[in-house]
């Protein structure tokens, strides 16, 4: 199986439009053409993952972190960044990243989070926008259904839980081909007036060539009218951080404790607690005080994420417990998230997980 294959099902669950504008997701090292001799998931490709990797038979590292994160001038292995990248290109290991689209995915790396603390009923704490678009486009009454059906199968249609949605209105169209024309109705040089369906979808706007090309495709019209429209509607379920509910209120002693046990944790980092039972909560897997405004606007009462800088915390202001478990320990769970798809979507083929920690943070107890 050529390593393609891998990445095109990847791309299904977190599509690389879908990362933030400063990230590098995507194919770092090696061809897509690869043959794939098995895969090994991480959630950083430092160089004993590599030689982890080499040592199991597994030319294709599925990391969470880029190793290339910045732009390299040089790469003479003065730095980790460039030790992995010589071993990588050296041993023929391709290194895939899957980093803030898989953040940005409804069951994604939060929704891992948000599994491991029981909550229920999540939603996206900050959805995106600008990633939407409205096609109208314009059909003789009769093809309409099989030309809806092609939008839908190439990924229009879908409003957060319901697929398959349309509008459609009937109409008269009129048009007037040239000499060189050759209409499926009507004659060149002559005015046509036909009944026709107006047809609205709604699509993600990454999704565009390929609905526009199904459309052209099953379309009788020698040129199909048609237009696209961009939306500011949030995208409901992509963006950044979840938020989700116990189903029954805790203490926030008792949450604190439920983090400790299931993350594994030595240390949390958190905000004066506030005497009150804990019902809802914002998570963010990785550097997450970006949404420090968000969770407190979705009344949430406790804010998980990691990477809090001192003046963060104050932004809290006694109106909800900020808790920073660790960058490492808040996405140490994306390996199995992502070992768990691949085995789904590839029963028969070798995909491994590390069996190296590769959290650089240590802490001194006394």
């Amino acid at each position: 199986m050529k390593i393609i294959n891998i990445i095109r099902e990847l791309e299904k669950k977190a599509p690389l439009a879908f990362q933030e504008s400063y990230d590098n997701a995507g194919l770092l090292t090696g061809s897509p053409e690869m043959l794939c001799s098995g895969i090994l998931c991480t959630l950083d490709a430092t160089i004993e993952v590599l030689k982890e990797a080499m040592e199991k038979g597994c030319n294709l590292v599925v990391a969470h972190h880029p190793i290339v994160f910045k732009g390299l001038t040089k790469i003479t292995g003065k730095n980790y960044v460039e030790k992995a990248i010589i071993y990588a290109i050296k041993h023929d290991i391709a290194i895939y990243a899957i980093h803030t689209n898989l953040d940005n995915v409804l069951n994604g790396v939060n929704f891992s989070i948000a599994q491991r603390l029981g909550l229920i009923n999540t939603t996206i704490l900050s959805p995106k926008n600008n990633q939407l678009a409205k096609l109208i486009t314009y059909a003789p009454i009769g093809t309409a259904e099989d030309i809806t059906q092609a939008l839908f199968n190439a990924g229009a249609g879908h409003i957060s839980e319901y697929s398959e949605c349309s509008f459609t209105v009937n109409g008269m169209g009129s048009y007037m081909g040239s000499a060189q024309s050759n209409p499926t109705i009507g004659k060149p040089g002559v005015k046509q007036f036909t009944s026709e369906t107006k047809i609205e979808v709604i699509l993600p706007t990454y999704l565009q060539s390929q609905v526009i090309e199904a459309l052209k495709n099953k379309h009788p019209y020698e040129e199909v009218a048609y237009y696209v429209i961009p939306l500011l509607n949030e995208y409901v379920t992509v963006g950044s951080g979840l938020l989700g509910e116990f189903s029954a209120p805790i203490d926030e002693m008792e949450l604190l404790t439920l983090l400790k046990d299931h993350f594994n944790l030595s240390v949390i980092k958190h905000t004066p607690l506030l005497n009150q039972k804990i019902t809802k909560i914002a998570v963010c897997g990785g550097a997450g005080s970006f949404l420090i405004q968000a969770a407190l606007r979705a009344g949430a009462q406790y804010f998980i994420s990691s990477d809090i800088k001192y003046h963060e915390f104050f932004d809290a202001e006694n109106r909800m417990v900020i808790a920073d478990i660790g960058h490492w320990e808040s996405e140490q769970y994306t390996t199995e998230l992502l070992f768990s798809y691949l085995t789904t979507k590839f029963p028969n083929f070798a995909v491994l997980k590390t069996a190296i920690n590769t959290n650089p943070v240590r802490y001194f107890l006394g």
